[in-house]
């Protein structure tokens, strides 16, 4: 009797497998997501996790000769920054965003630059057909006799036309629109996605082509497709941006060939996405001063930017007052609030109040909590704060006022910008032609005021 073969489904959302179908997914809560394997791609299946998991001999890592990771400009000083100084060769690199954020644009555009400078660049567009991407193209000034386009949804058909040139930079635009003839299942499923990467890594190592493939997005903000397609690539980044604004972020979540710290500020205009060169005036206003607003200075990776922190604090009509916070941590402003109530005695448990971040960028370190408290002390009173001041510091639960990381950095950026004071907790190693109240409590900062 032939011994039955064991079935094996898959959730189409996430990736996540079982041996029985489930009518809800356990990782990522989807319904009815779950589809089975047939023999073909459980085989599939099993030859890439082969690949991918090979045994070899262990060495000593004194034996070990050091790779030397060497790069090529993409000609936009935004894009390099965020890849870690350029783009490796041989390199996967995975892009994610939301719909019309202009990854294709982005990335059309520095296909051009780098088309110009020589290199031999294939474009792959699976949801466009060459002449749309003329089209852009025309716009973006991207025309360049070393700049193929390919409409092509096809993986065998991409990798011929792989072999035909010696390309050194490959785009898939993108990865959910491919499917591979050796999967019966449709393009986008987990399957074909986990498939294609797997492949296209492949020919990216062997042939030192850089790749770049652009993924969609999930409602939740995550890239569509298996977790093991972002553990697959050597870089991922996000392209960040709400299409009513002009600016838009690069953010680097995983780099093998860098830091992860920095992004890129793009700017659109007519000519496409390009690399904002006035970053200090996209993030705070330097017209009149208004009560709720007050300066910072913060550290997005090796950048220091200029930031507008604003704050606005009305008398409650509820008996439990609003916080809202947006590009601040809502459970570091409760801590301020409650801090501010003990320490100088503000009746806040009858206000609503509400931060923002200007320009859409979000604090993550803890430098602005001395300009948060400032707005709302600002905003509270109804009294200005001059945008000729900023203020940095960390703010404990005890009310003591600490140093953060790279002030001098942070000192240059704000002289700089013409920022004539500055509110800190010690006095800067650096002289500068700014100047500086060193503080240590809070109750000390409001006397400032």
């Amino acid at each position: 009797m032939a011994k039955k073969k064991s079935s094996l489904f898959e959730c189409q959302h996430c990736g996540e497998q079982s041996t029985k179908w489930l009518g809800k997914c356990p990782n990522c809560g989807s319904w009815d997501s779950f589809i089975e394997l047939n023999q073909d791609q459980q085989e599939v299946l099993k030859q890439t996790a082969k690949v991918v998991n090979t045994t070899s001999k262990a060495t000593p890592i004194t034996q070990i000769k050091q790779d030397d990771v060497t790069r090529f400009s993409s000609h936009n000083d935004e894009f390099d920054l965020v890849l870690g100084g350029g783009i490796v060769p041989g390199s996967l690199t995975l892009i994610g965003g939301s719909p019309g954020v202009g990854k294709s644009t982005l990335l059309l555009k520095v296909a051009g630059s780098i088309a110009s400078s020589g290199k031999k660049v294939l474009y792959v567009s699976g949801e466009e057909s060459a002449g749309q991407i003329k089209l852009r193209a025309n716009r973006l000034e991207a025309n360049n006799d070393n700049m193929y386009l390919l409409s092509e949804i096809k993986l065998e058909e991409i990798q011929d036309e792989l072999l035909r040139q010696d390309y050194e930079v490959c785009i898939i635009d993108s990865i959910q629109t491919i499917y591979s003839s050796n999967l019966t299942s449709a393009p986008g499923s987990v399957s074909q996605v986990r498939e294609i990467t797997f492949e296209l890594m492949r020919k990216a190592k062997d042939s030192d082509i850089a790749m770049f493939i652009i993924g969609h997005i999930t409602k939740d903000g995550s890239i569509a497709g298996p977790r093991v397609l972002e553990h697959m690539v050597d870089t991922v980044l996000y392209f960040e941006g709400e299409a009513s604004k002009e600016l838009r972020m690069l953010r680097g979540f995983k780099n093998r060939f860098g830091s992860t710290s920095e992004i890129g500020i793009f700017e659109m205009s007519a000519e496409g996405l390009i690399s904002a060169k006035d970053i200090a005036s996209k993030f705070f206003d330097k017209s009149k001063a208004q009560a709720g607003s007050a300066l910072t200075v913060s550290m997005k990776g090796s950048r220091a930017i200029i930031l507008e922190v604003q704050a606005l604090v009305t008398e409650s009509t509820y008996p439990n007052p609003k916080r809202s916070a947006t590009g601040f941590d809502a459970n570091r402003l409760t801590m301020l609030l409650a801090l501010l109530e003990k320490k100088i005695d503000l009746p806040l448990n009858h206000y609503d109040v509400f931060i923002n971040i200007s320009g859409g960028i979000k604090i993550k370190e803890s430098s602005a909590d001395l300009a948060v408290i400032a707005a709302i002390i600002s905003s509270f009173r109804d009294r200005p704060i001059s945008k000729e001041s900023v203020f940095i510091g960390e703010v404990s639960l005890t009310g003591e006022i600490k140093d953060v990381y790279s002030l001098d950095l942070r000192l240059k950026e704000a002289q700089a910008q013409g920022i004539k004071k500055a509110v800190i907790a010690q006095k800067p190693s650096l002289k500068l032609d700014i100047k500086t109240f060193a503080v240590d409590e809070v109750p000390k900062m409001i006397e400032l005021f």
